[in-house]
């Protein structure tokens, strides 16, 4: 058993907490809409098509902004195929993923679907096979109130009221060779700067999210952010960062160190765009939206050649299953996101429903939670107020792919309205218990309200849909607070949550 020593002090303030760091992602990819978000024909699902079962996981989640319609989908996608009368729509070729799209899900359904939830739309554009014009007709259609041609054809779609989208994407993923109409970094560079001047003449409080690297290990990660904020910097209001994990080769070490390169990419875009900021004499300061992130088992899914020239409608594509272990990294990634809240304000979990998802259907059957679901959902319940960055003393193993790691990482929030408070804390040591003390007296706190953890003997159980309750949440082993010390006992491998008041 190894000790760790937590100081938690309210002058270690990283930002006021933004709901938007709890979002997630739906992509017209596999069976993230069509049979799960969407079945009509399912005992749950209203007059719209909608899984009310669903509706319901995923106000649990606590997802709070939500990415559509991709993603890779999204550089060939022609808006105006999927809205309007449902039988008028035509049928296309998806060629991000090889798969037939009915358009019978589009905008204005979707924007319904998010009053259910409780969610906040935010919309990418097409600038792999479109561009501004495009563009500007998307946000026409969407946000100006009555009294132009795409105004009205909403209105006569049977959307009165516009949907004033504030947070727009600029394309998706443009550096890398998969994407339709993949550019280098100077042309994207440019049209997105275009775009993204366009579109604020039409309604300059628009909040606008330029492409930056598809992942920290890109060959022209760095560089794509620089060359592409020269561009447009004056422009936009944030650049989008994505990063997917899994075990490796039996790795485990390794993998529940990952967000140790989650760190390092935060790092490395937050300085390159400061530098440019400071190379333009701006007085803007970029923010990170983080709107890809995941556990993501692509090595297998490219093995398994489920993407082909099938061309079917919502194939099984990416359908991962996820283990405690990667709950637990999954926890440990939100716990950076959070420390680094202070740039980093936005963030989508990639994706919400069967695909690489928390929440998993069947065809007219059940929908549950993945052990993924309860980092999250747990996360974005007991988190608010400011968010601290805790000071922590704990031991340090080695990992093949990171180097050094420590065992213990956490993160923690305040409340000052109601004098509450909440820590988030992963122990990584594959066979070692953590004894934690957390010292919490600056925050005036005197009991412990709820205290969860997330492990299990076996690291790789897991939720499917014969045993949709393996894995669940259960008490903390020891959490007990006594003149200002929380005591917490942490199992190998595991997440734990303590919300103190």
């Amino acid at each position: 058993m190894s000790d760790t020593r937590i100081v938690i002090d309210r002058a270690a303030r990283v930002a006021p907490l933004n709901r938007r760091i709890f979002g997630s992602f739906v992509e017209h990819l596999g069976r993230c809409v069509y049979d799960g978000i969407y079945e009509p024909g399912h005992p749950t699902a209203n007059e719209d098509g909608f899984r009310l079962d669903v509706v319901d996981l995923v106000r649990e989640l606590g997802s709070s902004t939500i990415r559509y319609p991709g993603g890779n989908f999204v550089s060939g996608f022609r808006w105006e195929d999927s809205v309007g009368p449902r039988d008028q729509r035509p049928v296309r070729r998806d060629l991000a993923w090889h798969s037939l799209e009915s358009n019978q899900v589009g905008l204005d359904e979707f924007s319904r679907w998010l009053k259910l939830t409780g969610s906040e739309l935010m919309l990418a554009v097409n600038l792999g096979t479109r561009g501004i014009q495009a563009a500007l007709d998307l946000l026409e259609y969407a946000n100006h109130p009555s009294g132009t041609a795409l105004s009205d054809q909403r209105i006569a779609n049977g959307t009165p009221e516009p949907h004033d989208i504030r947070m727009w994407c600029l394309g998706n993923e443009m550096d890398g060779p998969w994407q339709t109409g993949y550019m280098t970094a100077d042309d994207y560079g440019k049209l997105a700067a275009r775009t993204a001047a366009a579109m604020k003449m039409a309604d300059k409080d628009l909040e606008l999210v330029v492409c930056g690297s598809s992942g920290s290990g890109m060959p022209t990660f760095g560089d794509w952010e620089r060359i592409v904020l020269e561009h447009s910097y004056e422009h936009v209001d944030f650049i989008s960062a994505h990063a997917y994990y899994q075990e490796r080769g039996g790795d485990l070490g390794s993998f529940l160190a990952s967000s140790v390169d989650m760190q390092y990419f935060i790092d490395t875009v937050v300085s390159t765009a400061d530098h440019v900021g400071n190379k333009l004499k701006s007085r803007k300061r970029i923010q990170i939206s983080f709107d890809e992130w995941n556990i993501w088992y692509l090595d297998e899914h490219q093995a398994s050649e489920e993407v082909n020239d099938e061309w079917r409608y919502a194939p099984r594509q990416l359908e991962d299953v996820y283990s405690v272990a990667d709950a637990v990294v999954l926890g440990n990634l939100l716990i950076t996101l959070l420390k680094n809240h202070d740039r980093v304000t936005s963030a989508s979990l990639a994706q919400l429903v069967n695909v690489i998802a928390p929440i998993m259907t069947e065809p007219g059957g059940d929908a549950w939670r993945q052990t993924t679901f309860f980092p999250f959902s747990v996360t974005s319940r007991l988190a608010r107020g400011e968010v601290l960055r805790p000071t922590i003393s704990t031991g340090k193993y080695e990992t093949a792919v990171y180097g050094e790691a420590d065992l213990v990482d956490a993160v923690a929030t305040v409340d000052e309205t109601d004098g509450t408070a909440a820590l988030f804390v992963v122990n990584r040591s594959t066979t070692e218990t953590q004894t934690v003390s957390v010292d919490v007296r600056d925050l005036g706190v005197s009991a412990v309200r709820e205290a969860l953890s997330l492990w299990d003997d076996d690291v790789y159980a897991k939720n499917t849909m014969q045993d949709q309750n393996r894995v669940g949440l259960r008490p903390t082993p020891t959490a007990s607070l006594a003149d200002g010390i929380l005591t917490l006992e942490l199992p190998p491998v595991s997440w734990t949550a303590v919300s103190l008041g």
